[in-house]
C-alpha cells in the first residue's frame, strides 16, 4: 500500500478506500478511529471528505505510531506474543485471565471467540501480571483437573454434580465434541474450601464410596454437554 498523491486524490473516500490510499491496514484505520486520531465519516455518515483524508495524511506517521503494529488477536496469538515478549511460559487461559483482571481489553470477537486488544499487548510491560495470570488462568481438561485436585474421577464427578466445581469455558474437541475446561484458580479455591473434608477425600481408597457422594445435586442447564 502506498500513500495517495495529490493527482490521485478523490473527492471522498469510502471505508476501504481511505485506509488503502492512506497506507493503513484496515485494523489500523479502525483503531485510529477508536483512538480519535481519525474522525468518523463526515459525508452522509458513510464517507470521508477529501479534507479529512488530507488531514490524516499530514499526520500519517503519528497515526501509524499510535496504532501500533499488532492487530487485535485471539487468545492463542495473544498468549504466544506474551510468551515471546517476556521469554516465559504462558499457559492457555492467560489472555482470558488478564481480561478478567482488567489488564487486557477485549475488542470484539471472531467466530464467537474474543479478540484481545493488540495495542494493549504491544505495550504490556508487567511480567509479573502475566505470570500471575498464567498461574491462575491455566486451563485444564478433565483428566488434568482430576490430577490437580489429587482426587479420583468419581470424586471429581461429585464435585461437578454438586455445582462446587464448574467449567471456565467450553471448546470444540475432536469429532466436534464439546470439552469443558477448568480454571486453575477455581481448583485452588476449591481446595481451600472448608465445606469439604479434603483429608478424608484423599484418604478414601479406590473402590470405596466417596465422602463427596453425600453432596446435594445442583440443577445444571448444561448437563448434556460432554466432558
Amino acid at each position: 500500500m502506498t500513500t495517495t498523491t495529490a493527482t490521485a486524490a478523490l473527492k471522498s473516500y469510502g471505508p476501504l478506500q481511505f485506509p488503502d490510499r492512506a497506507g493503513l491496514h484496515l485494523w489500523q484505520f479502525e483503531r485510529a478511529q477508536r483512538l480519535g486520531l481519525i474522525p468518523g465519516p463526515d459525508i452522509n455518515g458513510e464517507r470521508w471528505s477529501r479534507a479529512v483524508f488530507d488531514d490524516a495524511i499530514a499526520r500519517i506517521g503519528t497515526i501509524k505510531l499510535a496504532t501500533g503494529t499488532l492487530p487485535d488477536v485471539g487468545a492463542a496469538r495473544a498468549e504466544k506474543h506474551l510468551a515471546d515478549r517476556f521469554s516465559i511460559t504462558v499457559h492457555s487461559g492467560t489472555a482470558a485471565e488478564l481480561a478478567r483482571r482488567g489488564h487486557l481489553p477485549v475488542r470484539g470477537e471472531y467466530r464467537d471467540r474474543p479478540l484481545y486488544c493488540g495495542l494493549a499487548l504491544e505495550t504490556f510491560r508487567d511480567r509479573r501480571k502475566v505470570q500471575r495470570a498464567s498461574a491462575a488462568g491455566r486451563l485444564h481438561m478433565r483428566d488434568t483437573a482430576v490430577k490437580a485436585l489429587g482426587v479420583r474421577e468419581s470424586d471429581f464427578d461429585h464435585l461437578v454434580r454438586s455445582g462446587l466445581l464448574t467449567h471456565s469455558e467450553i471448546v470444540e474437541g475432536f469429532h466436534h465434541t464439546l470439552v469443558r475446561l477448568y480454571r486453575q484458580a477455581d481448583l485452588d479455591q476449591l481446595l481451600r474450601s472448608r465445606r469439604i473434608d479434603w483429608p478424608a477425600v484423599h484418604a478414601t481408597p479406590k473402590g470405596h464410596r466417596s465422602p463427596l457422594a453425600a453432596l446435594p445435586t445442583k440443577n445444571r442447564a448444561d448437563e448434556a454437554v460432554g466432558e
